[in-house]
């Protein structure tokens, strides 16, 4: 997956680079893969392997260790072994953010074995870069960031993501997808997969109408119509939702609804900052097409005034507390929904 998608600017290699150089036979005796994001951390570790071990040599040469479950000398007399029958030796340690005494692995790093290739998975955080560890990490082989992309960057992860399969996704299938699945890159992954499958003989690209259909959104109301009523303020529209999502509970929960909803005013709030208030430089500023900032965005703009937004944020996050029992000992989340969409709309 490209770096422009991997998240905020940061120092080291990108994803990119990494499996170019791993391709081309440039592999490093010791890479740290950190950060909040896991799906370019198990991508990587996968790929290391995969790259570097044939499927018949890996009951011999390959060591999978768990941070929780084991020692950091465990990991360093695996990684001093030497490989059997293979060009290399690979240890990879999962949940390496839980391995104890990590700064241990300082004495393996001095001088590590040439022929072993450790991949350690350290997820859910980062190694401190002023720490000794992490410059002998960068200094010996690779230590690379994966933070949490924003929901602004999820169209473009999709739409590169089904290039690579060498598919089309059309704009508004690629924003349902964004909105619905969310910054979940593991859970979108599979989305698209399976999408890429549902594909009719012939057809190279995805619509919305398969996106409704395999993702199992629903086609007569869903969040989407929801947010654009609100943006147009048509009161009559959203309370015909209101009502089909308080039958439909299953397929419209309010945990779904309520991030859907945040996401949308966050958008908003970010709009009033753009430094060109035209279509296209919001377009711009928020990582939107076009088409959504002219049906939603800029009709909100219209209705919606830079404090009531801050305003709604705060009632969909206190809503979202009630749904979860704070301060609420008996409000069903249909009636939550109805007392939200009534502080948004009047």
């Amino acid at each position: 997956m490209s770096a422009a998608v991997s998240g905020k600017k940061k120092s080291g290699p990108t994803y990119d680079v990494i499996v170019r150089d791993v391709r081309a036979g440039n592999v490093k005796p010791v890479y740290c893969l950190m950060g909040a994001e896991s799906y370019y951390i198990d991508r990587l570790s996968d790929f290391i392997v995969d790259s570097t071990l044939k499927a018949e040599e890996r009951d011999f040469n390959l060591f999978t260790f768990f941070g929780a479950e084991t020692s950091v000398d465990a990991v360093i007399n695996a990684a001093k072994g030497f490989p059997m029958g293979a060009q290399r030796l690979v240890v990879v340690v999962k949940e390496a953010q839980n391995l104890s005494n990590l700064d241990r692995l300082e004495f393996y790093l001095r001088q590590p074995q040439p022929s072993t290739v450790l991949v350690l998975c350290y997820k859910n955080g980062v190694l401190d870069r002023r720490k000794k560890i992490a410059g002998m990490i960068e200094k010996a082989g690779v230590l690379f960031e994966s933070p949490r992309i924003y929901d602004s960057q999820l169209p473009a992860f999709i739409r590169e993501y089904m290039k690579r399969r060498h598919l089309d996704i059309d704009a508004k299938a690629c924003t349902l997808l964004a909105e619905y699945v969310g910054a979940d890159l593991n859970r979108m992954a599979g989305e698209l997969d399976k999408l890429a499958v549902a594909l009719p003989d012939g057809q190279r690209t995805v619509t919305d109408e398969l996106v409704e259909r395999q993702v199992g959104i629903s086609k007569d109301f869903n969040v989407f119509e929801l947010q654009e009523a609100l943006a147009q303020k048509d009161i009559a529209k959203v309370g015909r939702i209101a009502n089909y999502f308080d039958k439909n509970p299953k397929a419209n929960p309010i945990q779904k609804t309520l991030p859907a909803l945040f996401r949308f005013f966050s958008n908003l709030m970010l709009a009033y900052y753009a430094p060109e208030r035209t279509e296209r430089g919001i377009a711009n500023w928020l990582g939107m097409a076009d088409w959504q900032v002219r049906r939603n965005v800029l009709p909100a703009m219209k209705n919606y005034s830079g404090t009531k937004v801050m305003k709604i944020l705060g009632e969909i996050r206190r809503t979202d507390a009630r749904s979860k029992g704070v301060e609420n000992p008996s409000t069903s989340n249909g009636e939550l929904m109805e007392e939200l969409l009534y502080f948004i709309l009047h």
